[in-house]
């Protein structure tokens, strides 16, 4: 059975999706374990992405240091569990949405049932030196699992997600069940310190726990963890390398092209209602009936690639912003200007990151989100003698690191129009000096800084 481990041991990374070496890693929890992998050497632990007609059967590959393992799911247990409890109940929970949340006995159940098949493979693949890395809300059950098969080694969890307080977290069925798990963990990490207090004051309030002059939790039945801040970040030097290129590629020309000189607005997200995608919609259109001169001198530019299509809410948003996209543009389109155009595709990084340097402003404002690493990436793609602004939610949790961005209140639409009024008029000198901050921010904490921290910690 594994032991406590010697600290030279492999990192064991495990999260509901793996980045497999021919595909491309998207987003930060890939592009980071990745790298972290190919530098140290390790097992990557996952969902296939596959439904099959039985669960658990496990394919394995290796690329050079790096082994991967990933495992099917049935399609009973892919909708209980993924579309299921993840999705319709923690997510919109975790998210400030509680209005959004479908619980489903059946459903806990699936999840409780994908998390003990994960630990019953895991136990196949690691060793007692291993240091195991879980993410994410899809496991949050599983260090528990771990130990109660006997696992000694360091275990680590992160959350990629915002934590709402004591309040909201109770109005989940069994929440204590749940959530009293993450004492298994020996570090759980989160983005910024309004999650490390939800958390520290659900544990308090909610379960008993005390907190130990050394920083730990201790639950009343006697187990004890760390919780502590760690803001993810993006390889900035890589985003800004893609960016100075950007105008290398087709579809770059084509856009600079098609504004004739127009100043863009342009947002990039994952379509959900965390994002905040009909205030948005609203907020612009707003800021065109407050500022006719702008009128035929701004675009606005969203893609939103559709997810979750198995979720009846992400059918009924994107039904949303197709009927609000064609009001705003039947309202103040002219012959040879199209005030917003919205995208339902995803695009290369290498290309978004040219959007972006293109784009005077980025407009990125979620209701709630962990991080956001759009927010960072456009800053980082930037040109340095000539930058957009960024307006930002103080609701994602980039806020907390990028202070010289245009914060604002998503869903305040005046506040918002306000903000890109001031971004399309802001001077080169001020558009300089709140760049200049927030890329030295962005090149001291990028993806590198945020998994040696995290890893460093949980080794301690």
């Amino acid at each position: 059975m594994p032991g406590r481990p010697d600290m030279g041991g492999r990192l064991v990374v495990v999260s509901n999706r793996v980045a497999l070496p021919d595909q491309t890693a998207t987003g930060g929890l890939a592009s980071a374990m990745r790298a972290a992998l190919q530098e140290r050497g390790g097992l990557w632990f996952g969902w296939s992405g596959k439904v099959a007609r039985l669960s658990g059967e496990v394919h394995r590959l290796r690329d050079g240091m790096v082994e991967y393992a990933t495992m099917d799911l049935s399609r009973s247990d892919h909708d209980e569990f993924y579309d299921g409890f993840a999705n319709r109940t923690l997510w919109p929970l975790l998210h400030y949405r509680p209005d959004l949340v479908d619980y489903n006995r059946k459903h806990l159940a699936g999840y409780l049932r994908v998390n003990q098949l994960f630990a019953d493979h895991l136990m196949s693949l690691i060793s007692s030196g291993d240091i195991i890395w879980i993410n994410d809300y899809h496991l949050i059950p599983l260090a528990a699992m771990l130990r109660e098969r006997g696992v000694r080694n360091r275990i680590g969890f992160f959350l990629h997600t915002p934590l709402p307080a004591a309040g909201l977290l109770i109005a989940l069925p069994l929440h204590n069940e749940l959530l009293e798990t993450l004492a298994r963990y020996d570090l759980v990490g989160l983005h910024t310190p309004r999650d490390r207090r939800a958390l520290e004051e659900y544990f308090l309030h909610e379960l008993g726990a005390t907190m130990r002059r050394d920083g730990h939790i201790r639950t009343p039945d006697g187990h004890s963890f760390r919780a502590e801040v760690f803001p993810i970040g993006i390889d900035t030097a890589e985003v800004a390398q893609s960016a100075s290129h950007a105008d290398e590629h087709e579809e770059i020309h084509d856009l600079k092209q098609s504004l004739e000189g127009r100043a863009l607005i342009i947002g990039v997200d994952r379509l959900d209602y965390s994002k905040g995608l009909p205030e948005r919609f609203l907020a612009y259109a707003r800021l065109l009936e407050r500022s006719p001169q702008l009128h035929r001198m701004v675009s606005f530019l969203q893609i939103a690639p559709p997810s979750r299509g198995g979720v009846p809410e992400y059918r009924q948003i994107r039904r949303e912003l197709e009927r609000s996209a064609g009001h705003i543009n039947g309202m103040y389109a002219a012959p040879d200007w199209v005030p917003i155009r919205y995208v339902n595709s995803s695009f290369p990084h290498s290309v978004l990151s040219g959007y972006y340097r293109a784009a005077r402003v980025g407009l990125v404002t979620p209701l709630r989100d962990g991080m956001n690493l759009v927010a960072k990436e456009y800053v980082a793609s930037q040109n340095p003698e000539d930058p957009g602004v960024l307006v930002l939610s103080r609701f994602a949790g980039a806020a907390q690191e990028l202070g010289d961005a245009l914060l604002v209140n998503p869903a305040d639409t005046e506040e918002v129009a306000e903000a890109l009024e001031r971004a399309l008029a802001m001077p080169l000198e001020e558009r300089l000096v709140r760049w200049r901050r927030m890329m030295d921010v962005l090149e001291r904490q990028d993806v590198t800084a945020w998994r040696n921290a995290f890893f460093r910690r949980l080794v301690e």
